[in-house]
């Protein structure tokens, strides 16, 4: 299935076609020289560097929503061996767009919950487009809990639009479902590792998002809004979702000096979709420095430290 270019993309996609013709036309008719196939090539590489040098915030927005990006569960079978998913909240049902359980990544065995989207349309609905229902917060504590009581770090995957904002999610105690896991996590006596690797938007985020140390893919985005909701409400016009997108200051780099998040993951150039093995790896060395660095603290310290974080994020001198 052909997957979509994005507006930064086209010019790009344009030149690796042409480049493609060249190439099949020289099979039966061989017109160009090997020199002047290497030169478009090199002309390639420099024009992909000039636009992947000069992203907006929207288009950044757009390469974490890509559809090619990989997603939580995509993490979860390429770095996990021996993977275990555990179901249910034990309270109401299992909410699919949380999935969790026990793995090993390298020698370190981890309790894994990410938020899934899903990559079709089939999949999406499943996994009600990654939006969690107060059962997959109760879910994901369960397994928080879990890995306390066996010594075990938690790795947690941010990949939402945010919590699922409809009257059954509500219904069922929606705020305090989040709530709790803050409150839970907060004090949660293992190490807390958080990756965002997509959109990691408002408390659909924030509920699986307290860690020691947090992680960010670079073209991820991580906000109390997403860019079309606050153009709606700033502007009344949804169509400004790129001066939102710029004004809410939700990339990695705004992120990172303002203390929400501890590290910037280097993406493949151009975003993880185009080279997910790379981005793989990328994550993996990231969770496998975080682990020993905080597996080496006592459990006092951790929490501590961990309190220290939150109490300093966002702080801005004058």
């Amino acid at each position: 299935m052909p997957q979509p270019i994005l507006a930064h993309e086209k010019e790009i996609h344009e030149c690796e076609e042409t480049i493609l013709r060249i190439k099949n036309q020289n099979l039966k008719n061989p017109l160009w020289s090997g020199e002047e196939i290497l030169h478009l090539e090199k002309k390639l590489e420099e024009l992909k560097q000039r636009v992947y040098a000069n992203l907006t915030p929207w288009d950044r927005v757009s390469i974490s929503r890509h559809p090619a990006r990989p997603h939580s569960l995509d993490y979860l079978q390429n770095l996990a061996s021996d993977f275990e998913e555990l179901f249910g909240d034990r309270s109401f049902a299992d909410d699919h767009a949380v999935v969790g359980g026990l793995g090993r990544i390298g020698t370190e065995k981890v309790v894994l919950i990410g938020l899934e989207k899903g990559k079709d349309t089939e999949s999406r609905i499943f996994r009600n487009f990654g939006m969690a229902h107060p059962e997959g917060y109760r879910k994901a504590l369960r397994l928080m809990q879990l890995a306390e009581k066996f010594n075990l770090p938690v790795v947690t995957f941010l990949d939402t639009p945010g919590a699922y904002p409809g009257l059954s999610a509500e219904e069922r105690g929606q705020g305090w479902a989040i709530a709790k896991n803050l409150f839970e996590m907060a004090r949660l006596k293992t190490p807390l590792v958080v990756v965002l690797i997509g959109e990691g938007c408002s408390g659909g985020a924030l509920g699986l998002g307290v860690g020691d140390k947090i992680g960010m893919l670079e073209h991820a985005y991580y906000s109390v809004i997403s860019p079309e909701g606050c153009a709606s409400i700033l502007w009344k016009d949804a169509s400004k979702n790129a001066r939102a997108a710029a004004a809410l200051k939700m990339q990695s780099e705004d992120l990172l000096g303002l203390g929400v998040i501890d590290t910037i993951i280097a993406e493949p150039l151009g975003g993880a979709h185009l080279d997910p093995a790379l981005a793989y790896l990328k994550v993996k060395e990231f969770i496998l420095q975080a682990l020993p660095e905080l597996k080496a603290l006592s459990l006092k310290e951790l929490v501590e430290k961990r309190y220290q974080k939150f109490r300093r994020m966002g702080f801005v001198s004058s």
